[in-house]
């Protein structure tokens, strides 16, 4: 008990230092009721100062607290914030919305497509986002290297929260509970009605293979900024491959790589 308590009260310090006294008391009285299994909400209203809008979080579990902890604590997405102001950003992997309303606050005049697989997720992205209005257009899917359908998996990529849903290719038919919508990125492009995506934030869980392994030369020369979370070599090494005729600035930012000003290496 003491250790917990020594932890959290470390804890409460950093978020209190980043988002503030109120959203700081409001985390630690979730997490001691946790701790002493007494009754709690199943989920709670908070608002970071880095964003326009309050967010709503899942409880009981959930990994949103992890995810908001990472983003407004931690500040993650503030390694983006010197790239200038971008018209388009893709928020590929989107949770539920909380990197999304970052950027959307960070870059006042952007517009972000996020898309999430997963379909409670989804629901809560869509909610946390409503607030931006047509500035956000989230799409229940993933990012993939074809329109496809694709299956969810949802306990086989790290500790199985929400935070960790992964798809595969897979044979599902279209009433499949489990089925998802496959986009790959030109579609998505042609979506936003643009012709260069200014940021490219990813957060795949492994899809990375998929998405930088195959059919990139079409778009990458399309993309000028990259954010990325790398879920091990195969993917670090994919990534790296389908840029090796770009050169970047490199960057990382906690678990995030990020490859700013990306331009098309001249011929010899």
């Amino acid at each position: 008990m003491l250790r917990h308590v020594l932890k959290n009260t470390k804890q409460f310090h950093l978020w209190r230092n980043s988002v503030g006294w109120r959203v700081a008391s409001k985390v630690a009285i979730y997490r001691v009721a946790m701790i002493l299994g007494l009754p709690h909400p199943a989920s709670m209203r908070i608002k970071p100062p880095q964003v326009a809008h309050t967010l709503s979080a899942r409880l009981r579990g959930s990994s949103d607290v992890d995810v908001f902890g990472q983003i407004f604590v931690n500040n993650e997405y503030s390694c983006v914030e010197g790239i200038g102001s971008p018209s388009l950003i893709f928020d590929l992997g989107a949770n539920v919305g909380y990197s999304s309303a970052y950027l959307l606050s960070a870059f006042p005049s952007a517009a972000i497509i996020a898309v999430e697989p997963d379909p409670a997720n989804f629901a809560a992205c869509r909610d946390n986002l409503a607030p931006y209005g047509k500035r956000v257009q989230v799409i229940c899917g993933a990012v993939w290297s074809s329109c496809s359908r694709l299956a969810l998996s949802r306990d086989t990529f790290g500790d199985g929260r929400e935070w960790a849903r992964e798809v595969r290719a897979a044979s599902v038919t279209p009433d499949d509970p489990e089925a998802v919508q496959g986009w790959d990125i030109p579609s998505l492009l042609r979506l936003s009605g643009r012709e260069q995506i200014d940021l490219l934030k990813v957060d795949i869980e492994g899809s990375e293979v998929n998405v930088f392994g195959s059919g990139f030369s079409s778009w990458l020369p399309k993309v000028r900024n990259i954010c990325i979370e790398l879920h091990g070599p195969q993917c670090e090494e994919t990534f790296f491959h389908a840029l090796q005729d770009f050169d970047y600035e490199l960057g990382r930012s906690g678990e995030l790589t990020v490859c700013t000003n990306l331009r098309q290496k001249r011929a010899a």
